[in-house]
């Protein structure tokens, strides 16, 4: 078996005195989608946030422990921050979208990292528009503000701009938590599609989402990872008793 493309070993997150992750290892499976569950304040979004270095602007931070990408840990103080985050593209749970044209949206990662023909860079936008699954509602209006598109959609467009920079891994924290029923349901769909040439790793409060998406299941409770396996047997036969009494609704 080969080496997963993401292996996290023995990473602990604290806030001043308190730790919000204790020990945390992990083979990520390459190209699935594996889907972190567990209550509110138990360090999903903590563990999400320490894969692109996002932590490093917080205060009173102390992280231990080892995040490899392929041979690279990104910890290592020597690791260049803005190649790592170029490998993660990133969901947040409300889409921030850049206030300047659809198109310059989706262009702007590659024009930042040194593309500038209008040829090549239109060809881009147009093909992650479409992995999106965006492009046929806004091809007529490129040059028009991202900001009036709906919320679904400026999702849609959020996932097609980290698209664009190329990245290895996709990462969704809650990435539909602020969007309606049928948006939801869409940006889900691409997720899966995307698994074909991507590792996926999806944060959720939501059980049935999990279900519907995740091929690999980590759940954690109060900063442990608890339990974790491929989805179909974690929520078949929970081996922990605390994972049971999550999926069952007895803690929350």
């Amino acid at each position: 078996m080969s080496t997963p493309h993401l292996r996290i070993r023995n990473l602990s997150v604290a806030f001043g005195d308190q730790p919000v992750l204790r020990n945390v290892s992990l083979d990520v499976p390459d190209r699935e989608i594996t889907v972190i569950i567990g209550p509110s304040g138990c360090g999903k979004t903590t563990l999400l946030k320490s894969l692109n270095r996002l932590l490093d602007s917080v205060d009173d931070v102390r992280i231990s422990g080892s995040i490899f990408v392929d041979e690279d840990d990104i910890n290592d103080p020597g690791v260049e921050v803005t190649r790592v985050r170029k490998k993660m593209g990133l969901l947040s749970q409300k889409p921030q979208v850049l206030p300047m044209s659809i198109f310059d949206n989706i262009a702007y990662g590659p024009r930042l990292h040194g593309i500038r023909d209008k040829t090549v860079l239109a060809v881009i936008v147009e093909k992650e528009l479409r992995a999106a699954g965006l492009w046929d509602e806004v091809k007529d209006r490129l040059s028009g503000p991202a900001s009036r598109l709906s919320v679904g959609q400026q999702q849609r467009l959020c996932l097609a701009r980290g698209l664009a920079v190329e990245p290895e891994i996709i990462l969704g924290d809650e990435p539909t938590s602020a969007l309606d029923p049928q948006s939801s349901r869409i940006v889900e769909q691409r997720l899966t599609e995307l698994k074909a040439d991507y590792t996926v790793i999806v944060v959720t409060h939501i059980l049935r989402q999990a279900r519907r998406i995740a091929d690999y299941i980590a759940f954690l409770y109060l900063g442990e990872l608890v339990e974790h396996g491929p989805a179909a047997e974690v929520f078949a036969s929970p081996r922990d008793p605390r994972t049971r009494a999550y999926l069952t609704g007895e803690i929350s």
